[in-house]
């Protein structure tokens, strides 16, 4: 059964980090490039997004080896998205020292044929008023999902709420979700948001999992435990890369949640194990290092463990 192709629209960018676990400068990082690659163990992906001349050309190498479509990243004058954080103890939450967008500051995500034909979207963390372009130029797809956060959720709230309505799926934090819906219930908040548009709600809790939310019921999926964490950035990126790759091998549609609200749902869950044991890997090293060593079939292996675990009976 062929996957489903996914585009997905977001940075590319530069981190330099520093963790309980060390440091690590100008390292390779972005929403495109943790969710791509997460993406890619399941389905097809395209990227969308800019970088300036000093991104390395043996990277974009990299991912078109993985079967990457990168003919959406332009490659412009100037110095690439850079963004310098820090952890404490509290591993669930990073302290942003400094946001250098350079390049980044004037995208204007611009989408060819091919894009406009894609099966699936996936709209990264940028600001809403370019995730409802993108939405604006694609053509059909079979399910649309979104993250967001907190600088744009009180920064544009509005906006944020317009393009929600044209959503199936919306992937926050538990304090994005509180922020959103006004809530410090998660279940009244969930209410609330799924009344916004998206009908599928999931919240990422870090170490703690995520909890998935549906119009069948809800879902706790516990994280698979790490000895060692090291780096979390992009973690939540890569969780959703690897439920939306998950949804496209199966190809999963949003029709199915009416057709068929048992598969739809039981699809949803798997597609939730499969990010957060995709994420576990990514905390084990900084940048994209240990995503980028990753083997199929280590992907394979922890994620029948982590459904061993949560099996009883």
């Amino acid at each position: 059964m062929q996957s489903y192709e996914i585009l997905t629209v977001g940075s590319l960018a530069f981190d330099s980090i520093s963790s309980p676990a060390g440091k690590a400068d100008k390292v390779l990082g972005g929403s495109v490039n943790y969710f791509s690659v997460a993406a890619s163990f399941f389905a097809p992906v395209q990227i969308l997004g800019v970088v300036g001349e000093d991104f390395p050309t043996t990277h974009i190498d990299w991912l078109k080896s993985r079967k990457i479509d990168t003919s959406g990243v332009q490659v412009v004058p100037g110095k690439t998205f850079h963004w310098v954080g820090s952890y404490d103890q509290n591993l669930n939450e990073a302290k942003t020292l400094s946001t250098a967008l350079n390049v980044f500051e004037h995208f204007d995500p611009k989408l060819s044929a091919k894009h406009q034909d894609v099966d699936y979207v996936f709209l990264a963390n940028i600001d809403p008023v370019l995730q409802e372009s993108v939405l604006n130029q694609v053509k059909a797809p079979k399910l649309i999902a979104l993250d967001s956060m907190n600088f744009w959720i009180t920064g544009k709230p509005d906006e944020v709420k317009r393009v929600l309505k044209r959503v199936d799926i919306l992937s926050i934090n538990e304090g994005e979700a509180f922020l959103l819906s006004g809530e410090k219930n998660l279940i009244r908040a969930s209410e609330i948001i799924r009344g916004m548009g998206p009908s599928v709600l999931i919240v990422k809790r870090g170490e703690y999992g995520a909890m998935l939310f549906t119009p069948s019921g809800i879902f706790l999926a516990p994280a698979f435990p790490v000895a060692t964490v090291v780096d979390p950035t992009g973690a939540g990126d890569s969780f959703a890369g690897a439920f939306m790759g998950y949804l496209a091998s199966q190809r999963a549609e949003r029709d199915w949640a009416k057709t068929d609200p048992k598969k739809w749902d039981d699809t949803l869950r798997r597609a939730v194990l499969a990010g957060c044991t995709t994420a576990s890997f990514t905390v084990e090293d900084f940048s994209l290092h240990r995503l980028m060593r990753l083997e199929a079939k280590e992907l394979d292996a922890r994620q029948k463990e982590l459904h061993q675990m949560i099996r009883f009976g």
